[in-house]
Protein backbone atom coordinates (compact mmCIF):
# COMPACT_ATOMS: atom_id res chain seq x y z
CA UNK A 1 0.00 0.00 0.00
CA UNK A 2 2.08 3.24 -1.37
CA UNK A 3 -0.76 5.36 -2.34
CA UNK A 4 -0.88 8.25 -0.13
CA UNK A 5 -4.11 10.37 0.57
CA UNK A 6 -3.81 14.14 -1.03
CA UNK A 7 -3.28 15.15 2.84
CA UNK A 8 0.34 14.59 2.79
CA UNK A 9 1.32 17.79 4.60
CA UNK A 10 -1.08 17.19 7.47
CA UNK A 11 -0.10 13.82 8.15
CA UNK A 12 3.36 14.71 8.56
CA UNK A 13 2.14 17.42 10.98
CA UNK A 14 0.34 13.85 12.62
CA UNK A 15 3.61 12.44 12.57
CA UNK A 16 5.77 15.05 14.62
CA UNK A 17 3.14 15.96 17.46
CA UNK A 18 4.06 11.47 18.45
CA UNK A 19 7.45 13.07 19.67
CA UNK A 20 5.17 16.13 21.68
CA UNK A 21 2.59 14.69 23.09
CA UNK A 22 1.49 11.17 24.73
CA UNK A 23 -0.72 9.87 22.29
CA UNK A 24 -1.68 6.91 23.83
CA UNK A 25 -2.34 8.43 27.15
CA UNK A 26 -4.28 11.05 26.11
CA UNK A 27 -6.15 9.10 23.43
CA UNK A 28 -6.94 6.42 26.73
CA UNK A 29 -8.41 9.83 28.56
CA UNK A 30 -10.79 11.23 25.90
CA UNK A 31 -12.51 7.43 25.63
CA UNK A 32 -12.92 7.02 29.06
CA UNK A 33 -14.55 10.58 29.13
CA UNK A 34 -17.09 8.85 26.59
CA UNK A 35 -17.46 5.98 28.78
CA UNK A 36 -18.25 7.89 31.79
CA UNK A 37 -20.85 10.10 29.58
CA UNK A 38 -22.70 6.95 27.79
CA UNK A 39 -22.97 5.19 31.72
CA UNK A 40 -25.34 8.40 32.13
CA UNK A 41 -27.77 7.98 29.09
CA UNK A 42 -31.01 5.81 29.41
CA UNK A 43 -33.05 3.89 26.79
CA UNK A 44 -35.44 6.82 26.19
CA UNK A 45 -31.93 8.77 25.06
CA UNK A 46 -31.11 6.85 22.03
CA UNK A 47 -33.50 8.34 20.12
CA UNK A 48 -32.37 12.03 21.01
CA UNK A 49 -30.87 13.84 17.80
CA UNK A 50 -27.22 14.80 18.21
CA UNK A 51 -24.71 17.57 17.14
CA UNK A 52 -23.36 14.69 14.57
CA UNK A 53 -25.93 15.82 11.78
CA UNK A 54 -28.80 13.34 10.94
CA UNK A 55 -27.45 11.04 13.52
CA UNK A 56 -29.71 10.25 16.73
CA UNK A 57 -27.51 9.24 19.46
CA UNK A 58 -28.40 5.33 18.73
CA UNK A 59 -26.86 6.17 15.49
CA UNK A 60 -23.85 7.84 17.00
CA UNK A 61 -23.33 5.33 19.72
CA UNK A 62 -23.15 2.40 17.13
CA UNK A 63 -20.77 4.61 14.77
CA UNK A 64 -18.51 4.64 18.08
CA UNK A 65 -19.09 0.85 18.93
CA UNK A 66 -18.06 0.30 15.05
CA UNK A 67 -14.80 2.69 15.02
CA UNK A 68 -13.58 1.43 18.23
CA UNK A 69 -13.78 -2.19 16.87
CA UNK A 70 -12.25 -1.17 13.27
CA UNK A 71 -9.07 0.89 14.91
CA UNK A 72 -8.17 -2.15 17.45
CA UNK A 73 -8.18 -4.85 14.65
CA UNK A 74 -5.93 -2.31 12.61
CA UNK A 75 -3.62 -1.80 15.50
CA UNK A 76 -3.34 -5.18 15.14
CA UNK A 77 -2.45 -5.84 11.45
CA UNK A 78 -6.03 -6.58 10.55
CA UNK A 79 -7.59 -4.79 7.52
CA UNK A 80 -10.59 -6.56 7.10
CA UNK A 81 -13.58 -3.73 6.60
CA UNK A 82 -15.75 -5.96 8.17
CA UNK A 83 -14.28 -4.79 11.37
CA UNK A 84 -15.71 -1.62 10.88
CA UNK A 85 -19.08 -2.64 10.32
CA UNK A 86 -22.22 -1.30 12.32
CA UNK A 87 -23.49 -3.96 14.76
CA UNK A 88 -26.62 -3.93 17.32
CA UNK A 89 -26.65 -2.15 20.40
CA UNK A 90 -28.09 -5.06 21.96
CA UNK A 91 -30.27 -4.96 24.93
CA UNK A 92 -27.68 -3.09 27.12
CA UNK A 93 -26.36 -0.12 24.88
CA UNK A 94 -23.96 1.31 27.79
CA UNK A 95 -21.89 -2.33 27.91
CA UNK A 96 -22.15 -2.86 24.51
CA UNK A 97 -20.24 0.63 24.38
CA UNK A 98 -18.01 0.14 27.32
CA UNK A 99 -16.98 -3.30 25.65
CA UNK A 100 -15.91 -1.38 22.40
CA UNK A 101 -14.19 1.13 24.07
CA UNK A 102 -12.35 -1.00 26.89
CA UNK A 103 -11.38 -2.78 23.62
CA UNK A 104 -9.26 0.16 21.60
CA UNK A 105 -7.82 0.76 24.88
CA UNK A 106 -6.16 -2.01 25.30
CA UNK A 107 -5.56 -2.66 21.75
CA UNK A 108 -3.44 0.84 21.70
CA UNK A 109 -1.84 0.04 24.96
CA UNK A 110 -0.05 -2.81 23.26
CA UNK A 111 4.22 -2.11 22.89
CA UNK A 112 5.25 -0.68 20.08
CA UNK A 113 1.73 0.60 18.77
CA UNK A 114 2.61 3.94 17.55
CA UNK A 115 5.23 2.34 15.28
CA UNK A 116 3.44 0.15 13.52
CA UNK A 117 1.47 0.47 10.29
CA UNK A 118 -2.48 0.74 10.16
CA UNK A 119 -5.05 -0.02 7.37
CA UNK A 120 -7.89 1.79 7.59
CA UNK A 121 -10.34 0.92 5.79
CA UNK A 122 -12.75 3.74 6.57
CA UNK A 123 -10.37 6.88 5.54
CA UNK A 124 -8.08 5.16 2.69
CA UNK A 125 -8.61 1.79 0.50
CA UNK A 126 -4.90 1.86 -0.42
CA UNK A 127 -2.47 3.71 1.97
CA UNK A 128 -1.08 2.82 5.22
CA UNK A 129 -1.32 5.10 7.91
CA UNK A 130 1.58 5.75 10.66
CA UNK A 131 0.30 4.62 14.42
CA UNK A 132 1.03 7.94 15.32
CA UNK A 133 -1.44 9.29 12.22
CA UNK A 134 -3.76 6.60 13.24
CA UNK A 135 -3.88 7.06 17.24
CA UNK A 136 -4.57 10.39 16.32
CA UNK A 137 -7.46 9.94 14.16
CA UNK A 138 -9.28 8.25 16.95
CA UNK A 139 -7.84 10.61 19.82
CA UNK A 140 -9.36 13.97 18.46
CA UNK A 141 -12.60 12.05 17.41
CA UNK A 142 -13.02 10.94 20.90
CA UNK A 143 -12.79 14.50 22.36
CA UNK A 144 -14.99 15.76 19.57
CA UNK A 145 -17.69 12.75 20.26
CA UNK A 146 -17.52 13.08 24.14
CA UNK A 147 -18.26 16.53 23.07
CA UNK A 148 -21.19 15.34 21.02
CA UNK A 149 -22.36 12.85 23.98
CA UNK A 150 -22.10 15.49 26.55
CA UNK A 151 -24.16 17.77 24.44
CA UNK A 152 -27.07 15.26 23.55
CA UNK A 153 -27.74 14.10 27.23
CA UNK A 154 -27.54 17.93 28.08
CA UNK A 155 -24.29 17.42 30.15
CA UNK A 156 -20.63 19.32 30.47
CA UNK A 157 -17.93 17.80 29.24
CA UNK A 158 -14.83 17.68 31.54
CA UNK A 159 -11.45 17.48 29.93
CA UNK A 160 -7.99 18.02 31.69
CA UNK A 161 -6.83 21.31 30.48
CA UNK A 162 -3.28 19.34 28.58
CA UNK A 163 -5.51 17.05 26.91
CA UNK A 164 -7.53 20.12 25.35
CA UNK A 165 -3.99 21.84 24.74
CA UNK A 166 -3.02 18.54 23.25
CA UNK A 167 -5.95 17.88 20.97
CA UNK A 168 -5.61 21.25 19.46
CA UNK A 169 -2.84 21.24 17.02
CA UNK A 170 -4.39 17.78 15.86
CA UNK A 171 -7.50 19.26 15.05
CA UNK A 172 -5.68 21.89 13.20
CA UNK A 173 -4.01 19.29 11.09
CA UNK A 174 -7.69 17.86 10.12
CA UNK A 175 -7.42 18.41 6.24
CA UNK A 176 -10.36 21.34 5.28
CA UNK A 177 -12.18 22.65 1.86
CA UNK A 178 -13.41 20.43 -0.33
CA UNK A 179 -12.94 17.12 1.20
CA UNK A 180 -15.18 18.57 4.47
CA UNK A 181 -18.54 18.40 1.99
CA UNK A 182 -18.13 14.91 0.39
CA UNK A 183 -20.99 12.41 1.43
CA UNK A 184 -19.68 10.62 4.92
CA UNK A 185 -16.96 13.10 5.53
CA UNK A 186 -15.73 13.00 9.59
CA UNK A 187 -15.86 16.67 10.00
CA UNK A 188 -18.02 19.43 8.60
CA UNK A 189 -16.55 22.91 7.18
CA UNK A 190 -15.21 25.02 10.03
CA UNK A 191 -17.95 26.92 11.86
CA UNK A 192 -16.89 30.78 12.90
CA UNK A 193 -15.82 31.41 16.16
CA UNK A 194 -15.09 33.79 18.95
CA UNK A 195 -14.61 32.24 21.85
CA UNK A 196 -11.73 31.82 23.98
CA UNK A 197 -12.86 28.54 25.48
CA UNK A 198 -9.84 26.00 23.63
CA UNK A 199 -12.37 23.02 23.66
CA UNK A 200 -15.35 25.39 22.23
CA UNK A 201 -12.40 26.75 19.68
CA UNK A 202 -11.68 22.58 18.78
CA UNK A 203 -15.32 22.14 18.56
CA UNK A 204 -15.95 25.16 15.88
CA UNK A 205 -12.98 24.10 13.91
CA UNK A 206 -14.48 20.42 13.18
CA UNK A 207 -17.95 22.25 12.38
CA UNK A 208 -19.94 22.12 15.11
CA UNK A 209 -21.16 24.57 16.80
CA UNK A 210 -20.38 25.33 20.57
CA UNK A 211 -23.80 26.84 20.65
CA UNK A 212 -25.47 23.69 19.67
CA UNK A 213 -28.39 22.84 19.23
CA UNK A 214 -29.77 26.79 19.43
Amino acid sequence: MTAEPNISAELRTLDTLQSSIDLIAFNAQAVRTSIGLVDQLTSADLSKPTPCAGWTLHGLLTHMIAQHYGFAAASRGDSDPVRWKLRPLGADPVASYRAAAEHVIEAFAEPGVLDRKFSLAEFSADYEFSGAQAVSFHFIDYVVHSWDVAKTLGLTVHFDAELVEAAFPVAQAVPGGDIRLAPGAAFGPEVQWSTEDRLDQIIAMLGRSPEWPR
